[in-house]
């Protein structure tokens, strides 16, 4: 399986939130969308037709074949409870800071429960549900734990959420485009063209195959794509 680093360029839908709506600004990255080279296709009828997923090289640091199963399980298990405990003091803030004092606690992954986030978003608002509250009050402490997101397997990743753009597309929304690997890095799909968004998100169509297909994505991804 191949693991890399979870700072991955990510793109796609609206709450995209995260990183899009965050990192970005404060952190003046630049998001990309199916940058590199991938396997998705803007032919809704060749996206299906994938290529290989590269495989991990298999070399291993001299600290990593020192390390027993015991210790990489303890450092697993300390790794995703500061994750947790960052999201924690992320949603105090939202709780307090950003004034939605009915900000769902994250999940005990340490992911944030997005379906409950998007429960309490005024849709008239500009997005602060997703980006640190207004004028980013709690960007500090949402960039902090994005810091602490434990290491993913970018291929898993990249057939979860192959499986899921297949799905959105059989439930009517073809234009949802392939994820992509770049650098050994899965990248999010979605969104044909971000710079000139087609897909209506908020489309009762769009919302039930969303529905549908939520299932297909693995945990902290379901903000990605």
């Amino acid at each position: 399986m191949t693991t890399t680093s979870r700072r991955a360029p990510v793109s796609g839908a609206p709450r995209l939130r995260l990183v899009a709506l965050v990192a970005a600004p404060v952190l003046a990255l630049a998001v990309g969308c199916g940058s590199g080279s991938g396997s998705g296709s803007d032919d809704g009828g060749k996206q299906d037709q994938v290529a290989s997923v590269p495989e991990a090289s298999g070399k291993e640091s001299g600290a990593d074949k020192a390390k027993g199963p015991a210790d990489a399980s303890a450092g697993d298990k300390a790794g995703k409870s500061a994750f947790f405990d960052a999201q924690m003091r992320y949603v105090r803030c939202m709780r307090t800071k950003a004034g939605l004092k009915d900000y769902p606690d994250p999940k005990l992954s340490g992911y944030l429960n997005w379906p409950e986030i998007d429960k309490i978003v005024d849709p008239k608002g500009g997005g602060e549900e997703y980006k640190g509250g207004k004028g980013g009050v709690c960007s500090d402490e949402l960039l902090a734990a994005m810091d602490l997101e434990p290491e993913r397997d970018q291929q898993q990743d990249f057939e979860s959420m192959l499986a899921h753009a297949k799905c959105m597309r059989d439930k009517g929304v073809s234009q949802f485009r392939n994820p992509t690997m770049a650098d050994g890095n899965a990248q999010p799909g979605g969104e044909p063209d971000p710079t000139s968004p087609k897909l209506d998100r908020k489309s009762p169509a769009y919302k039930e195959a969303r529905e549908a297909c939520a299932a297909k994505l693995l945990d902290g991804l379901d903000g990605r794509q």
